[in-house]
């Protein structure tokens, strides 16, 4: 059997307010590409379907949009519920999409719901474990696999932090506690496991527990990751090999260090970017690089790396003197303090504006 593994959509995503649904249009796009060219028995997608528990109506319909290509194919997909997934919202419809061999599993239950499917040597049960507190896994584990008969494969597809993993610090929701950082061993028994959650893709103690990862880079923290969905393979007995296939974006998430002179003389990168100065231009200066870098989203500069909107601003008195307050403010954005010549340039700034209103008012 042929699966494709796959996870952590996260529709409706956006990066620095950036939408990325013509982003993730374009790699499902491709995705389907590769289920034409692969030809999997079936497709796993291992939680996290939605970016927030209510997702905007695109989102919801390009999901639609998926679904009914996958129901067309007539090709068996298992779907579990991801910590940034609404149970009751994903579970809409599940009873119906069965019959189009479509499979939800978002409810928390004490025995995990099991799904048969069968090639040519026969039956493959796949446990289905959306996300819920793990805290007693073990116990749902032990209750589902009673229901695996003795030498028959088995999958399970779960979305979990399992201990080892890698994580990526701004895209992934981090759960509270340590219930879900949870052994790798509670999964013993199973031929493969179908991991969601960590966004990176990463194999966790074994060749067969895998995390397939997002699809898109969704934080420039994930700027060098290789983004790909996993081609496993089953023979008549177990698990045989995971083959992972690079996904190509419409535009890539990077992160370009340099001065700014440098920045501006760069020809023109279309990419999704994190600029950081490595000198100490102002970083209301760097609107003048949007011919070289239409989207980028976010400037730093290296000497502290602090952007827009890192920190909440400092708030300012009002009764301070608007000199000092002015260079309260010059320095929370720039990280610098007013020079004698700033200073100056400023005062004189604010004698001619005091003139200007005196002669308004003779």
């Amino acid at each position: 059997m042929k699966l494709l593994h796959t996870a952590d959509w996260h529709l409706g995503k956006t990066l620095k307010g950036q939408s990325l649904l013509d982003d993730q249009v374009f790699i499902l796009e491709q995705i389907f590409d590769i289920i034409d060219e692969q030809k999997p028995d079936a497709i796993l997608i291992c939680g996290d379907i939605y970016d927030r528990a209510v997702p905007p109506a695109d989102a919801v319909e390009l999901f639609d949009e998926t679904l009914t290509k996958l129901a067309e194919k007539k090709l068996p997909t298992l779907i579990i519920a991801g910590n940034h997934d609404s149970a009751t919202r994903l579970n809409f419809g599940s009873k119906i999409f069965e019959r189009q061999n479509i499979f939800i599993a978002s409810k928390d239950l004490e025995t995990p719901e099991t799904v048969i499917l069968e090639d040519n040597f026969g039956e493959v049960y796949f446990t289905m474990i959306p996300y819920f507190d793990f805290g007693d896994i073990q116990a749902k584990l032990s209750s589902a696999q009673q229901k695996i008969p003795s030498g028959k494969r088995s999958v399970a597809i779960a979305h979990v932090f399992l201990t080892g993993g890698v994580e990526s610090e701004e895209s992934e929701r981090k759960f509270v506690g340590g219930a879900s950082n949870i052994d790798a061993k509670v999964f013993k028994g199973f031929d493969y496991v179908a991991l969601g959650h960590l966004h990176r893709p990463q194999k966790i103690s074994a060749e067969n527990i895998r995390y397939a990862g997002s699809p898109l880079k969704y934080s420039f923290d994930e700027a060098n990751h290789k983004k790909s969905v996993t081609i496993v393979k089953l023979d008549a007995k177990n698990f045989v090999r995971a083959e992972k296939i690079d996904l190509k974006p419409r535009r890539d998430v990077i992160v370009v260090e340099e001065k700014f002179n440098e920045l501006k003389n760069r020809p023109t990168c279309n990419d999704y970017v994190q600029i950081i100065l490595s000198d100490d231009a102002y970083i209301y200066e760097t609107e003048n690089l949007r011919d070289a870098f239409p989207n980028f989203l976010e400037v730093k500069r290296k000497s502290h790396l602090k952007s827009y909107d890192d920190e909440p601003a400092r708030i300012f008195r009002s009764e301070d003197p608007v000199s000092e307050q002015f260079a309260n403010f010059f320095e929370e954005v720039t990280s610098f303090p007013l020079n004698d010549d700033e200073k100056s340039a400023f005062k004189k700034f604010l004698l001619e504006i005091e003139r200007e209103e005196r002669e308004v008012m003779n």
